[in-house]
């Protein structure tokens, strides 16, 4: 018998056996909060609210597969939100929050969004979108429909898109990825599997949970029956009051993020919380080998680490300390823990002529929204393209050695070169522009533009006209000015070339 494997299972089965358990500590109400705190909702309430906003959801006429846009910072209604919609049949469609309206508008536009709920810190951009419903979260009479059941998913099917994530590229404009019921729920059970999920588990939600649906950690915390704390704004000492406050066992973070903390423990009174009880899952930019000590040495905390990709729901492999390692000192822990990691249970990873790493599994998009020559061109030959270049090394782990796809990598965030170039060159006294990633300790890749000038400018002007076209994190953090770029015969681009000077004496250039 084929039983339909459906996000909701994480939900049902938190309901049935953890009912009265908290299932999440929402950001507490206060000046910098501009939306009330839902509290902390036990499981048999947030299956309440997700019913809820079923419900409400039915009574606007959005059918199954409707796209369902939500514009916010990490918040107990959004974690409801990925079981309220997808649960019932309908796609999500998380969308950053740190976007400019311009950028938002195109998400929505090109999802085909019949419903977009907006943060308060956000609500502005609701009066530029073109949708049919509109709402800013925290007016709950809006989201959900209390006292009525939804209309059931009469046909699951785990074949469904249940997320339209939008991903920056190698082109201008974003990506809608595609993941279907069946991907992230096997995504979210081997992630747990290889992280150590269990209900004792207190899960801080330093990762925003729009980023590739939080990497998982919404659903497979919820199916088995781990407590979310919420965290809407990244702050070192904040994470540090929360691990000690809540008893937090497990967070997953960005290089950026694992920087701040270190730098807040420097100041720290007392003890570092959560000493051999934290376990902190790293992806984005690889982290320094020093960084990755200082994490075991001087928080005392776990180090694991992932490789993956929005398209690939994000699990390709899964780097955690190994029995064997444990006799070694933390210097050639910290190298072998650097590597991207094994490939993860029912993963394939396969690496081409060329060096450009390919990965077959349950967890890869079903598609590109509305992109079917982009699909085909990703999933050729049955493997998925990631565009990074790397090898297996002698143990058969990942190495990540080059992004081929020229995206960077800054504080988690994927930032499309192109698409910083083409607001560059958008400036007058520009003439030619190449934006590249250098090495940095805090944002783990620095977004970088080389310019070659027409007229006299300077960086933070080139700077400032950024802002009015990109979101804040995408805006280079430097200019540099040079008198030519480097090109082939043909007149490409050399980008490695610009890259070299930076990365040399790194041990990964990425």
């Amino acid at each position: 018998m084929h039983y339909p494997l459906t996000i909701r299972d994480f939900l049902d089965r938190a309901v049935h056996v953890y009912p009265d358990r908290v299932g999440v500590v929402d950001e507490p109400d206060g000046p910098d909060v501009p939306v009330a705190s839902l509290g902390a909702p036990t499981y048999r309430e947030i299956g309440a609210l997700a019913r809820a906003q079923a419900a409400r959801l039915d009574s606007l006429g959005v059918p199954v597969g409707g796209r369902v846009a939500i514009v916010s910072q990490n918040s107990a209604r959004l974690l409801t939100s990925f079981f309220g919609v997808s649960g019932w049949g309908r796609v999500l469609v998380p969308i950053n929050f740190r976007l400019t309206a311009a950028e938002i508008a195109y998400i929505v536009d090109h999802a085909g969004a019949d419903v977009v709920y907006a943060d308060p810190s956000c609500a502005d951009v609701l009066d530029g979108l073109d949708a049919p419903h509109k709402f800013v979260l925290g007016d709950d009479d809006a989201l959900y429909l209390r006292g009525t059941d939804p209309v059931p998913w009469t046909a699951p099917d785990e074949a469904a898109t249940a997320t339209i994530n939008y991903t920056s590229g190698t082109t201008a404009r974003p990506k809608g990825v595609q993941l279907t019921h069946r991907n992230l729920w096997l995504n979210a059970t081997v992630f747990a599997l290889h992280s150590g999920i269990s209900d004792r588990d207190v899960y801080l939600h330093t990762l925003p949970m729009f980023h590739a649906n939080g990497w998982g950690m919404p659903y497979a915390v919820t199916g088995l029956g781990g407590r979310h704390i919420v965290q809407r704004r990244i702050d070192g000492a904040q994470i540090l009051r929360r691990v000690a406050e809540h008893g937090v066992t497990v967070m997953c973070a960005a290089p950026a993020v694992v920087n701040a903390v270190l730098e807040a423990a420097a100041d720290w009174e007392g003890d570092i919380p959560g000493r051999d009880r934290v376990r902190v899952i790293c992806a984005g930019a690889p982290p320094p080998t020093r960084t990755i000590e200082r994490i075991i040495d001087e928080l005392g905390w776990e180090f694991c680490q992932l490789y993956g990709l929005t398209e690939t729901s994000p699990l390709v492999t899964f780097n955690r300390q190994r029995v064997e390692w444990d006799g070694l000192d933390t210097a050639a822990r910290a190298r072998r823990l650097g590597r991207a990691g094994a490939p993860a249970l029912g993963v394939r990873v396969a690496v081409d002529a060329d060096d450009e790493v390919l990965t077959a599994s349950n967890h890869n998009l079903d598609g590109y929204w509305r992109q079917p020559e982009e699909t085909a061109k990703a999933q050729a030959d049955g493997w998925f393209h990631t565009g990074d270049g790397g090898y297996l090394d002698d143990d058969g782990y990942l190495v990540i050695s080059d992004r081929k796809k020229d995206v960077i990598i800054s504080g988690g965030e994927n930032v499309s070169s192109i698409e910083v170039e083409d607001a560059l060159a958008g400036h007058p006294a520009v003439r030619e522009v190449a934006v590249i990633g250098i090495p940095d300790e805090k944002w783990g890749e620095l977004v970088t533009g080389l310019v070659v000038a027409a007229d006299a400018v300077t960086a933070d002007e080139l700077i400032a006209h950024c802002r009015t076209r990109l979101a804040g994190y995408k805006c280079p953090k430097r200019v540099e000015f040079v008198d030519a770029l480097p090109r082939t015969a043909t007149g490409k681009l050399q980008k490695f070339k610009l890259r070299e000077p930076y990365w040399a004496d790194r041990e990964r250039p990425i």
